[in-house]
């Protein structure tokens, strides 16, 4: 018998500060959450203050949940390095400098890292990248949810200079790239659980 079709699946990328990625993946159809957290290091280290200072081995992530009935891994990957990072940036993202703005797949399953790795190569190949591609495929090991007032960060604050200069024109970008994926209202993180 065949096996029935998964419902939920979990994405976990980091690519430069998350309330870009988060706010991104918001208003991707078919995603059903997107945690803005941190991942690649220890529980212990896991805030704010001390992820900043880039030595925690942390990278600022977004654990995104989605339904791959309706949007693909894939599709995932094809978003984050179409508009959501520059691949080409060896821990940088736009004016953030340091390791835990590196660009990283979290592969949650061996299938994932199979994809990623795949889907990099063929970038590669296809020279769609002036420079090389420096985003890592690293095996997930734990997420752990950043703090309450960086969860909805884009959609509460899209004029704050930050926001307005690096991070809405990723949204535009998502809008005109990948009309049929995008979802005008954004799926916000609860207050209970951030």
């Amino acid at each position: 018998a065949a096996k029935p079709e998964a419902t939920s699946a979990t994405a976990v990328l980091a690519g430069g500060c998350f309330w870009g990625v988060q706010g991104v993946f918001q208003h991707v159809n078919g995603v059903t959450s997107a945690v803005s957290g941190y991942s690649g290091g220890s529980k212990a280290n896991a805030s704010y203050p001390v992820v900043s200072t880039g030595t925690t081995g942390h990278a600022e992530s977004v654990k995104i949940t989605y339904d791959p009935r309706k949007v693909s891994f894939g599709k995932i990957l094809q978003i984050y390095f179409s508009v959501v990072a520059d691949p080409t940036m060896l821990n940088a993202q736009g004016p953030d400098e340091g390791t835990q703005y590196r660009s990283d797949i979290f592969a949650t399953t061996p299938e994932q890292a199979h994809v990623a790795t795949r889907y990099i190569a063929q970038l590669q190949a296809a020279h769609v990248y002036s420079a090389p591609i420096v985003t890592t495929v690293t095996s997930f090991k734990a997420f752990y949810p950043a703090e309450g007032y960086h969860q909805n960060y884009l959609t509460e604050h899209p004029t704050a200079g930050y926001i307005a200069v690096n991070d809405m024109p990723k949204v535009d970008g998502l809008k005109a790239l990948f009309g049929a994926d995008y979802r005008q209202a954004p799926v916000l993180v609860a207050a209970s659980t951030n």
